[in-house]
């Protein structure tokens, strides 16, 4: 499909298009919640409580049910306050409570549910317009195998944020400027990594209006059409013409069909961020803004982006009655905040005082080194600004900061694009191959998940 096909299909064909996806994740997610029902029914333990009532679920609800001002004080004076909880999921819960028989920890498992199913339907939409169908199967497939994937069909904000995060970025991606603010502002209120979708908005958008100002309006783009009549007047009447449109092509190994030419001036024109083709030359950034795209749309998204989480911050120090920085206290009392990663690098560093614990440390060596070189494969491959804009933000938050280091896998769920290279080299091998790499993994990933949940956590 062209991007103005996709952009004016109905609901139906996207779903239809994201079907694969679609049921892939759901068949992950059921063997992954089967594996925990039978390891915690051995263990004579609830899976369904597993799920909702322990840990940060139990804070959710307790927001949902009573509202902000619960705080736990400490024998060591730390305050664990709820004010640390952003309230979109909060308020999800008690809206769903109130008008159905479900109680607010029941509400929260349904919103999981079905934001896992949206995020995953995200997941697709931004890997398929960047890299094309197959790429995005996989994409989604590889997400939902993460070990930490349980998380998904928690009643934890995750999924509702990833849903969040990854239809802003699909807006973005595909110009729809308004959407992609609203989303970012709903994002700023389910957790405080939503500034990094704010980030990529306001990237995004910064950079569209310096190339319309570049095309249309700026110094150089003058002199650079003053040249180019000049040109033309001396090659004469009979200079070949360049072609209106190139034709782009999905990448070989996508398994999509060739896109045919786009009309000039076709909406699919007014923003198209895309990683390269094999053999295209492509701006590093990965897109193009077109000239002359109303500015309207995107003043508003950088407006609209920030307000749920400013709002959300704002309201908090009011409360407390520190101002703007009273949320930080409100984290200073979980003992968790940001520090560049020093205090995560000496707790990796305190793991190699004994031999069974420096297995560990180095294994928390391999992981964040894996990270990173996933990170520098997405530079590297060109994916689009806003993409790396976000993925770079939410890594950055995540092992920087300085508390909860047994969390930090699941604090980084969010950063599907760093999950791109591997789908890419799935979708490169052979179907049954990469079909028999993702089920070996979702059972490991199965397994792992259910002893997790049944240990002493917390994810």
């Amino acid at each position: 499909m062209t991007d103005l096909e996709t952009r004016l299909a109905p609901p139906d064909s996207a779903l239809r298009r994201a079907a694969p996806a679609l049921l892939g994740y759901a068949a992950v997610r059921a063997l992954g919640l089967l594996a925990l029902v039978l390891w915690s029914a051995a263990r004579d333990k609830s899976a369904y409580t597993l799920l909702t009532a322990r840990w940060d679920s139990l804070w959710y609800t307790r927001v949902a049910e009573l509202g902000y001002g619960y705080e736990v004080r400490l024998p060591n004076g730390d305050v664990h306050s709820n004010l640390a909880f952003f309230p979109l999921l909060p308020w999800l819960e008690r809206g769903i409570a109130a008008v159905t028989p479900l109680s607010h920890a029941d509400s929260g498992f349904a919103v999981s549910l079905l934001a896992s199913l949206a995020a995953a339907w995200g997941v697709f939409a931004v890997a398929d317009h960047v890299y094309g169908r197959r790429a995005g199967v996989f994409a989604v497939l590889v997400w939902a195998v993460l070990p930490v994937g349980i998380v998904q069909s928690m009643a934890y904000s995750e999924s509702l944020f990833t849903a969040l995060a990854a239809w802003s970025l699909y807006a973005v991606l595909t110009g729809r400027w308004v959407t992609a603010g609203v989303l970012a502002s709903l994002a700023g209120l389910t957790r405080p990594v939503g500034l990094a979708v704010v980030a990529a908005v306001w990237v995004a958008a910064i950079v569209a209006f310096s190339r319309d100002r570049a095309a249309t309006g700026g110094p150089s783009s003058e002199r650079e059409r003053s040249a180019a009549r000049t040109d033309g007047a001396d090659a004469g009447e009979h200079a070949p013409k360049p072609a209106a449109e190139a034709t782009d092509r999905r990448a070989p190994e996508t398994g999509d069909a060739p896109h045919p030419p786009r009309a000039p001036g076709s909406s699919a024109g007014i923003q198209s961020w895309r990683a390269p083709r094999p053999g295209a030359d492509a701006p590093a950034s990965g897109g193009r803004a077109a000239a002359g795209a109303h500015p309207l749309p995107r003043a508003l998204a950088l407006l609209i982006a920030p307000l749920g989480a400013a709002a959300y911050v704002l309201w908090v120090g009011h409360r407390t009655g520190k101002g703007p920085l009273g949320y930080l206290d409100v984290q200073a009392g979980w003992r968790n905040g940001f520090d560049g990663g020093y205090a995560f690098a000496r707790f990796v560093g305190e793991k190699f005082t004994s031999f069974p614990s420096a297995l560990a440390g180095a294994g928390l060596i391999v992981g964040v080194g894996l990270v990173l070189w996933l990170y520098v494969i997405g530079v590297r491959q060109r994916q689009p600004l806003p993409l790396l804009v976000y993925t770079g933000v939410v890594t950055a938050l995540a092992l920087c900061a300085s508390s909860y280091f047994g969390s930090k896998p699941r604090l980084l769920l969010p950063a599907f694009p760093l999950l791109f290279p591997l789908a890419l080299a799935l979708a490169r091998l052979r179907t049954p191959r990469s079909v028999l790499v993702v089920c070996a993994v979702a059972l490991g990933s199965a397994v792992y998940g259910a002893f997790w949940l049944n240990g002493s956590g917390p994810p």
